[in-house]
């Protein structure tokens, strides 16, 4: 992002090590960078001055490797229990998502009431959203592809990694659907 140059760089001693903690200018425009980075207005993005270092992506992969040894054992990449899932024949899969929707809720409300920051002690800034009927198509469309495939987006890597190769091509499918829908999203209707 190109408004990095927009900022000061202030040293400041926090748990006695030393970071380097970007402070933005008064005039910084976040409405500008948060369109800069989402011109479309499709989803929140949080504008953030920070760059990871290498060894942090590191952290972010192991994170991903035990996320993804979770979804095998509870069994939530499972062709067959996403199947159960969608001809309603078991309660499953719903219990696990409703889980995360009720994690999810917690989360936010706590982060919103205790003003909580990030691990590099940005505010969390929520986004309003604005209702927009191509989500009911798109979730449609979400839908049906999770059921003929069996596997949503956040399974893939593990799906792959316990040897279930075929997911390679809904993989390859997901990548080349993401990159049309960001070539033609600025055609379509708002």
């Amino acid at each position: 992002m190109e408004n990095i140059s927009k900022t000061t760089i202030q040293e400041n001693e926090l748990a006695d090590e030393t970071l380097n903690v970007v402070q933005l200018e008064d005039d910084f425009d976040y409405e500008a960078a948060f369109q800069e980075a989402n011109p479309f207005g499709g989803c929140s993005v949080n504008v953030s001055v920070y760059n990871d270092k290498w060894y942090q992506y590191l952290l972010y992969g192991i994170i991903g490797i035990l996320f993804g040894i979770l979804f095998i054992k509870a069994e939530i990449i499972s062709w067959y229990r996403i199947q159960e899932m969608f001809r309603l024949e078991s309660f499953h899969m719903y219990g696990v998502i409703g889980s995360a929707v009720i994690v999810g809720i917690v989360s936010v409300f706590l982060i919103k009431k205790f003003k909580l920051k990030t691990l590099d002690k940005e505010n969390v800034i929520f986004q309003p959203k604005k209702f927009n009927k191509g989500n009911i198509y798109g979730g449609l469309l979400f839908g049906l592809g999770w059921g003929i495939t069996g596997a949503c987006p956040g399974p893939l890597f593990a799906q792959i990694g316990t040897g279930a190769t075929v997911i390679v091509v809904t993989l390859l499918s997901a990548i080349i659907g993401t990159w049309f829908f960001g070539k033609i999203n600025h055609k379509l209707p708002r």
